[in-house]
């Protein structure tokens, strides 16, 4: 299975948005404003948003072990719920 070309791609695909949402979410820590805060919290939405999408094309698509991609979904749904939370928090 290591071989396997899709289970590659995919996983690559999930770098990039997962590796996305830490520099984000350091660059929100540091913003200059409230807009430029929220704008970085919802770039971190949208990136974990897509690794979601990538963990679950592995699940799905490649029939990758359930096991081993489910903590990482439920990680992934639990930091969308709190970047929306600090969204909308920080909008009010």
């Amino acid at each position: 299975m290591k071989d396997r070309y899709d289970i590659q791609v995919a996983g690559k695909q999930i770098m990039r948005p997962g590796t996305s949402v830490a520099a984000n979410y350091r660059e929100a820590s540091r913003a200059r404003s409230k807009a430029d805060f929220i704008s970085k919290i919802d770039i971190c939405t949208q990136e974990t948003d897509e690794t979601l999408l990538w963990l679950e094309v592995l699940n799905k698509g490649c029939k990758l072990n359930l096991e081993t991609i489910e903590p990482l979904k439920q990680e992934a749904d639990e930091l969308i719920s709190i970047f929306v939370t600090m969204s909308k928090n920080s909008k009010s």
